[in-house]
């Protein structure tokens, strides 16, 4: 991991930025998507455009993503400009977790797409040390220099190479809660792990089950873990356990789980129980909270920006009756992790750096920002982009850290530890969910697992 690290200081940054957007209504402020769309590929939009692309028509260029939904259908806009802009034909193919096994299959298969959207740090270090990836042109090289802080860049590229490009990015240290459910209950935002046990039960006491936990998607539950051990054990450990410098068997490590299990020890603070959990999909475990009215399924779910996506699926409003407070400070200071979204290139054609220079502008992410549900590491964005003021802050605070934030742990390792569905840390937790008071042996799993992976 190049990258420097979010720091405390940009921790209590976003948190107190992202606090003062709470109650904030729909602003409705959209975003200058469609850049004129009159252009002739190969040409400069003659207003509103940051990039030029060259003329590709007649060329066909496949992107594989594991988006789905509403983040599929948002990517596909900003794949038909591009198109508009450059004439070539742009397919979206749809990929499975882990996305590296599904793009070594097409490999092997003499099919491997033009451009891939990679979602963790590890797959692009995975594809890069097997030869599959395709160094940036310096097109994309100048929009990234242009557009980027150097952390940003430093997460795309392998061994002084540059290869990825941060498309999307996301804060995934936010906890959206249902309004009504909570003025129901006389519940507060609280500021604290304490404060945020106490809030649940205070919603639970008024009929309402608290939280909502998408459990069937282990990733949820490597964020839970994650935000919890970055306030409790803090920089300097999160860092060497991302690298497995320490073990998994580590007695920090058995302290966060000890404070997950505080929640997931309670099955009635949990929508469905450890069982419903398990069964629950992310999108549904934000469409249930804020369907129902003031009797939802659950309260509170906790998740990044993006789920705004989903809450955008229901009849809620975000501000109003969605609303958003900081993941609670377990140690000193609330956390604050990012993940995001990398286009790398597969095959060294035309059309693929084209399309890896048109995501480094700002004219992709404005169409995107749009839509809602995203953030762009993109510091050239025009924050006006973004639908709504909550948005628009969280969005604003990300920026303003710089270089100075913490990337997904679970991203960051190798992805048949970290990004595997069944597998590694997925399966641990999902089993630690359904058995808590196992803390030694769901230690012990974590570290056998890590252990064969960084080890392969």
């Amino acid at each position: 991991m190049r990258t420097t690290l979010r720091t405390r200081r940009a921790a209590r940054t976003v948190a107190t930025v992202t606090a003062l957007t709470l109650g904030l209504t729909l602003a409705g402020c959209g975003g200058d998507g469609d850049s004129g769309g009159k252009e002739e590929p190969g040409r400069p939009a003659p207003s509103g455009s940051s990039v030029t692309l060259p003329s590709l028509k007649g060329e066909k260029i496949e992107v594989a993503a594991v988006w789905t939904g509403p983040e599929q259908e948002n990517f596909t806009k900003v794949l038909k400009e591009f198109e508009k802009r450059t004439g070539a034909a742009v397919t979206f193919v749809p990929a499975q977790d882990p996305i590296v096994n599904f793009l070594g299959t097409k490999i092997a298969g003499g099919s491997p797409p033009d451009v891939a959207m990679l979602p963790q740090v590890g797959a692009i270090q995975q594809a890069a040390a097997q030869k599959w990836l395709k160094p940036v042109g310096p097109e994309t090289e100048a929009q990234l220099a242009k557009n980027y802080s150097q952390g940003w860049r430093d997460l795309g590229a392998v061994d002084g190479k540059q290869y990825g490009v941060y498309f999307k990015a996301a804060n995934k240290s936010l906890i959206w809660y249902n309004n009504a459910a909570f003025e129901n209950a006389g519940a507060t935002e609280p500021k604290t792990w304490k404060e945020f046990l106490s809030t649940a039960e205070t919603i639970s006491a008024s009929g309402v089950t608290p939280v909502s936990v998408g459990g069937a998607d282990g990733w949820t539950l490597t964020d839970w873990f994650e935000n919890i051990y970055l306030s409790q054990a803090g920089p300097a450990k999160y860092d060497q356990l991302a690298k497995h410098e320490i073990k998994w068997t580590d007695p920090s490590v058995a302290q966060a789980l000890t404070t997950l299990a505080e929640l997931f020890g309670k099955p009635n603070l949990i929508a469905g129980g450890a069982d419903g959990a398990l069964q629950t999909e992310f999108p549904v475990s934000v469409t249930q909270t804020f369907t129902g009215g003031d009797q939802p399924k659950g309260a509170m779910v906790f998740e990044g920006d993006f789920a705004a996506v989903n809450i955008a699926q229901t009849s809620a409003k975000i501000g109003t009756d969605a609303k958003v407070f900081p993941f609670p400070a377990v140690g000193a200071t609330s956390p604050v992790v990012t993940g995001g979204d990398a286009a790398v290139a597969l095959k060294d054609t035309k059309g693929a750096q084209a399309l890896l220079t048109f995501l480094a502008s700002p004219d992709a992410a404005t169409i995107w920002a749009g839509a809602g549900g995203f953030l762009s590491p993109n510091k050239n964005l025009n924050l006006t982009a973004y639908p709504n003021d909550v948005q628009r802050e969280i969005a604003k605070a990300m920026l303003e850290a710089g270089d100075d934030f913490r990337f997904d742990m679970s991203d960051q390792m190798p992805q048949s530890f970290g990004g595997t569905p069944g597998k590694g840390e997925w399966k641990a937790l999902q089993d630690f969910l359904k058995n808590p008071k196992d803390i030694a042996g769901t230690q012990a799993r974590l570290e056998a697992d890590a252990a064969k992976a960084y080890k392969s």
